[in-house]
């Protein structure tokens, strides 16, 4: 993230100043926004983003940073955002899904947004996430960078060949509450925690909406961050065999079309992938959003994705996968077969997250205290995988199984 101010939704520029305005928290729309920060340089430019989201979802912010700066954001954000630690009970090894399930366990809204701390929502986004959310289980949005530095523009190529080829993963989805609890949350122990949720609510029979014209703002890593995520990325492809297997061909490929003197398969081979980018920024409106050079990148992101993979797969084999967040994740993702395989019906995978002391701060108001999180809800039928305590949360165990076994009735 950088600390470049940004406009909140249906605003104008706002400045960074805490007003502590209570609003309206019956918005129909809950907005989950997992952080772990180690400085606080966006702080002002993301208090800011959030005056503007309240007008339009009640926000959720789930907070693992250290015990200064989080003390300094429920200061910051109180009257404005519900502010709490992850529950204690979770200890997943990617740190990010334990703050979603503790963001879905507190939310009261059957539609709910979840997003990255870098996602920029303006209110014409949010209300088509909500109108998508009345058919579908999932909505997955489309991103894009603004501003656009080269590593953006560079970054920017993978999302074009993402698209030209089907659909881009973003760091935002809408998702029903009521799906989320009933398949019992998603595995938070791999790497690729969003391709996760997407296969978990598949395996669970969900419906997916992938609006590509749907564009939500993010905003660029600093360059140092964008290198470090390099290898970590390609990591990602082990979930996706086919995908990884073609990157891990281009080198060898290259180096033998080059040995052999056939440059003009190397040109084509560039000019492919520029046409496929290029194709991908066409669809669904996407050159209002994304420049002509990031299609230009295409051929430089392949030949830097295939380096990469070498380097993830060493890392798989010789490691046992890659550190993140102080751990080292071993799984990419697991496959939607392996999801059904081993999930288990009609188990109570959750501890009553009542049973850990709640460290939230900053709520808007006492009536939200007051108010069940899991007011409107339907809790009818056979138990659901993740199950209701009496306090009204959702009970989700880290480590267990997402559970099918009742999955919400399409027409």
């Amino acid at each position: 993230m950088t600390g470049r101010g940004a406009d909140g939704p249906g605003t104008g520029t706002s400045t960074g100043a805490d007003t502590g305005t209570a609003v309206d928290t019956d918005t129909g729309l809950d907005y989950v926004l997992p952080l772990r920060w180690e400085e606080d340089s966006c702080l002002d430019e993301l208090t800011a983003y959030l005056r503007g989201l309240a007008r339009h979802a009640r926000i959720i912010v789930v907070d693992g940073s250290p015990g200064e700066l989080f003390d300094r954001h429920a200061r910051r954000w109180r009257g404005l955002a519900v502010h709490l630690r992850p529950d204690g009970d979770l200890g997943f090894a990617n740190g990010k899904v334990s703050g979603v399930v503790t963001g879905l366990r507190r939310a009261t809204a059957e539609h709910v947004v979840i997003a990255d701390d870098d996602v920029r929502y303006d209110a014409a986004g949010l209300a088509r996430v909500r109108a998508l959310l009345e058919e579908a289980d999932l909505v997955r949005p489309q991103n894009h960078f603004d501003p656009l530095p080269w590593h953006a523009r560079w970054d920017t190529a993978r999302t074009l060949l993402n698209r030209g080829l089907g659909a881009d993963y973003p760091g935002t989805f809408g998702v029903r509450r009521s799906t989320f609890v009933r398949m019992g949350g998603y595995d938070g122990n791999v790497l690729f925690e969003n391709l996760e949720l997407i296969r978990t609510v598949r395996a669970c029979g969900g419906r997916e909406a992938r609006p590509l014209g749907l564009h939500v703002r993010r905003l660029p890593p600093e360059a140092g961050r964008f290198w470090s995520q390099r290898v970590r990325q390609a990591y990602d492809d082990l979930a996706q065999p086919a995908r990884m297997a073609f990157f891990l061909a281009v080198l060898p490929g290259l180096a033998t079309a080059l040995r052999r003197r056939r440059h003009r398969a190397v040109l084509a081979g560039a000019g492919l992938a520029l046409g496929l980018a290029e194709a991908g920024r066409r669809r669904a409106g996407g050159r209002r959003v994304f420049p002509f050079s990031a299609s230009l990148f295409a051929p430089v992101w392949i030949l830097e994705r295939a380096v990469c993979s070498w380097l993830a797969l060493a890392a798989r084999l010789t490691r046992g996968g890659v550190p993140y967040a102080g751990r080292r994740l071993r799984v990419a993702a697991h496959s939607v077969r392996w999801i059904k395989r081993h999930r288990r019906p009609g188990t109570d995978p959750g501890t009553d997250p009542d049973a850990a002391p709640n460290r939230g701060t900053g709520r808007r108001t006492d009536r939200d205290d007051r108010r069940s999180p899991d007011a409107g809800l339907p809790r009818t039928g056979a138990a659901p995988a993740g199950t209701v305590s009496s306090a009204g949360r959702v009970r989700l165990r880290p480590g267990t199984r997402p559970s099918c076994a009742t999955r919400r009735r399409t027409a």
